[in-house]
């Protein structure tokens, strides 16, 4: 088709001027008198009404070129502009007015001669400036007149091709464009037949080994994926993914052979060979299409990438094999009719029945795929309503797109709009083949992303895949848009404008510019990311330094890196700090309002690190929590309590509230333990049996020595307490523990009792518990009840 040819032809042009764009130099500063003749010569084209778009384009493309000169002059000598600028505002202003005092001659000789030179140096840069600002808007006028050349072919009305009148002139323009190229045939049989015998043997040899590539060439591949299926091969969507390329490689070779073999003969003309040499580009094509299909609906389930029922997936694969069939009769039409003028109704009629059975099958498809729905998990409820996927709500949006396209284009090839009729429904294919093939890469990526990181096949759902899959969809945009109409020209002045960057006031970002703030930032992060870990890993730990020192160094040195980084890489990229006064304004005033929590515990979290009253393994407590620190962030602080629970605690807490820190320079802590013995027992026999259970705790230091303290005469007992330092007060509950079965056993040795709370209970008016009282409960004038007394 030709909406295909000129997708293939422009995307040709795409490659070619994309390498000559990656090795384009710096051009010189260009011959303006020759410009001036140039644009003279586009303004002409362009006010003319029988330019052809060609000419046009042959304009666009020299204009272009000095554009990019222009654009490149513009900067010339850019360093040494800057210079004398600075060196004029060094002088300062010149005096004016009556009575200011004149200016001493060596200043304004030296003032004169550096405007001499900025002058001189500023005047190529200007006429660049203004040439470059007069090429650019020519080619834009350029653009807009092959827009509305386009808009007018695509709204060209020709006679409806159901039309019979029709029909016997497109057969008969058919007949004489093939007579044409049997007629180019070489014409004296004796030549023929003498060339065919002396090239036999090879076009034997290249027909036969062709022949069996295109038909065994799917089978071997078929039974090279099996075999590595059977034997469990290492890697295997990787190795299925590069072996399924062999359907298409294969027999495409195949159609290459069996071309040089026909070729040998010399059996055919100019006309019949450039046809013949077309097949093995069509067939590649036909099969790349087909090969897509097959990985989008594959019969395996398993590497299925839309998932639908088995009968819908063969029924897809079907069609799209009828879809490239009339792809295939559309472009031998299009090499046909290439260089003959045939009747305007002639493409039209003949396109007629291969359009409609393209609708057809697309109709089918865009049905199959609008029906599609995500597989339900078991587990799923059936009172709940199953979600929604994104691939689902795209994959039915293009179903509901298919079936529109397959409906208006025919609608537009009977109305006579033959150009829109195939401006749109060729194109729509394209765009869902291209589709296909993102989804397909992006599978293939993610399994060689499961081999590398060792995650097998769950690395398809992890999130590196989908990053993959955004970074191909943004490099098959281009090729949709060729797709779609758009001109090379288009896509390169798109490009050119990003290449040009923004401008944000007198300062302007390119892309460029983005990728050397990544790169040395990159840099930057992994070279303090490798500091980091050999301190942590091999300096720090050969120091008598704590563990929270050794972190809050590694910590800072983290910090003051990565500010380095981007300090480093906005320098490197050339981006005027001065253009962010007004962004740091802005963000000062947010800072003051939305962002004052967020700075306090930064602020207190860059405290903590350098004071260190806190470390990691600390025991302290904070807000009525306890347990250790675990980690300390920029932001806040993370607390492991004895309930092995996390509590995030801000750092701003920790810095202005009270802290208590257990552990702060040393494990020695005191532990107190109370005891209550019964009234009567001997005082001084307790105290001597509590210091020597107290002494026998092997983590209880003896200097100082445990004390036992007679504190008061409680309500039930003699309250004493076993007062003693412990070596590691992390064990106090365990020491603790401890003393407590020891002082029970010891006391029940010595028949010492350990009192429990007694009460006495008086009665203000026992008389009501008598007998006679509860028959009569108005006796004593309670309102009690008899049953409630019992």
């Amino acid at each position: 088709m030709t909406q295909m040819l000129r997708f293939a032809l422009g995307l040709t042009a795409l490659l070619v001027w994309l390498t000559g764009a990656a090795v384009a130099q710096e051009p010189a500063l260009p011959d303006f008198n020759e410009w001036e003749t140039v644009a003279s010569t586009a303004e002409e084209a362009i006010d003319a009404t029988d330019t052809t778009e060609a000419m046009l384009e042959v304009q666009r493309a020299r204009l272009v070129e000095y554009r990019t000169e222009f654009d490149a002059a513009r900067n010339l000598n850019a360093a040494r502009i800057n210079a004398l600028r600075e060196q004029l505002a060094a002088l300062g202003t010149p005096p004016e007015g009556e009575g200011a005092e004149p200016e001493s001659p060596e200043v304004a000789a030296n003032r004169e001669e550096l405007n001499r030179q900025l002058n001189t140096l500023l005047t190529p840069v200007q006429r660049a400036e203004a040439a470059y600002l007069r090429a650019d808007a020519l080619i834009g006028q350029i653009d807009v007149a092959l827009r509305e050349r386009q808009t007018e072919q695509l709204m060209e009305v020709v006679p409806t091709p159901l039309n019979p009148m029709h029909w016997q002139t497109a057969i008969n323009d058919l007949a004489v464009a093939a007579g044409g190229i049997a007629a180019e045939a070489p014409d004296e049989a004796e030549t023929a037949r003498r060339s065919i015998r002396s090239s036999l043997p090879a076009v034997l040899a290249l027909t036969v080994l062709g022949l069996v590539l295109i038909f065994r060439g799917h089978h071997w591949s078929t039974a090279i994926v099996g075999r590595l299926q059977r034997f469990g091969a290492r890697g295997f969507g990787i190795w299925r993914f590069v072996v399924s390329l062999l359907r298409i490689i294969l027999p495409t070779v195949g159609m290459v052979l069996l071309v040089m073999g026909i070729l040998t003969t010399g059996l055919l003309g100019p006309r019949g060979s450039a046809l013949l040499q077309l097949l093995p580009v069509i067939g590649g094509a036909m099969l790349g299409v087909r090969w897509v299909a097959e990985r989008v609906f594959s019969r395996d389930e398993d590497e299925a990438l839309i998932l639908l029922p088995r009968p819908e997936r063969k029924a897809v694969r079907f069609y799209v094999s009828i879809i490239t069939v009339t792809v295939l009769f559309g472009a031998l039409l299009d090499a046909i009719f290439d260089g003959v003028q045939p009747a305007e109704t002639t493409e039209a009629v003949l396109r007629l029945p291969l359009l409609l059975i393209s609708a057809f099958a697309l109709f089918r498809i865009g049905r199959i795929l609008h029906g599609h729905s995500d597989p339900t998990p078991d587990e799923t409820p059936a009172s709940e309503e199953p979600r929604v996927s994104t691939l689902s709500r795209v994959v039915r949006g293009l179903g509901l797109g298919a079936m529109i396209v397959a409906i208006v284009s025919p609608l537009l090839l009977i109305s006579g709009y033959y150009n829109a009729a195939v401006s749109l429904l060729p194109p729509y294919v394209i765009t869902l083949v291209l589709l296909g093939l993102v989804m397909t890469l992006q599978r293939f990526l993610a399994d060689v992303y499961g081999a590398m990181t060792g995650q097998g096949v769950q690395a398809r759902d992890a999130l590196m895949p989908v990053f993959f899959g955004l970074i191909l969809l943004l490099l098959s945009l281009p090729f949709m848009a060729l797709a779609w109409g758009a001109r090379v020209t288009d896509l390169t002045e798109l490009w050119a404008l990003f290449s040009r960057g923004f401008a944000f006031g007198e300062t302007r970002v390119r892309p460029t510019d983005f990728l050397s703030f990544a790169v040395i930032f990159a840099i930057g992060y992994g070279a303090t990311r490798l500091i980091q870990g050999a301190l942590r890993s091999n300096v720090l730990p050969k120091t008598r330094m704590d563990i929270g020192g050794q972190n809050a160094i590694v910590s800072g040195i983290g910090y003051v890196g990565i500010f380095l980084a981007a300090l480093l890489a906005i320098t490197g990229a050339g981006i005027d700090l001065s253009a962010l006064a007004y962004v740091a304004g802005a963000l000062s005033v947010g800072i003051g309002f939305g962002l004052q929590n967020v700075v306090s515990n930064f602020v207190s979290g860059i405290i903590l690190l350098i004071e260190r009253p806190i470390s990691e393994g600390d025991w302290i407590e904070v807000g009525g929590q306890m347990g250790y620190v675990r980690d300390i962030s920029v932001r806040s602080t993370r607390i492991e309590t004895f309930d092995r629970t996390d509590v995030i605690v801000p750092n701003a807490d920790l810095i202005s509230g009270t802290v208590t820190n257990y552990t702060r320079g040393n494990t020695v802590g005191r532990l107190i333990v109370p005891v209550g013995v019964a009234y009567g027992t001997d005082t001084k026999r307790i105290e001597s049996i509590l210091e020597e259970i107290a002494r026998s705790q092997p983590i209880v230091l003896t200097n100082p020595p445990p004390a036992v303290l007679f504190l008061n005469f409680g309500a039930d007992a003699l309250e004493f307490e076993v007062r003693c330092y412990l070596r590691d007060v992390n064990w106090m509950m365990k020491v603790k523990n401890d003393i407590n079965h020891a002082i029970a056993a010891r006391f029940k040795k010595e028949g010492i009792e350990i009192p429990f709370a007694q009460r006495d209970l008086w009665l203000r008016n026992p008389e009501a518990f008598r007998p006679e009282a509860a028959e009569d409960p108005q006796a004593d004038g309670s309102n009690e009840k008899p049953e409630s007394m019992k």
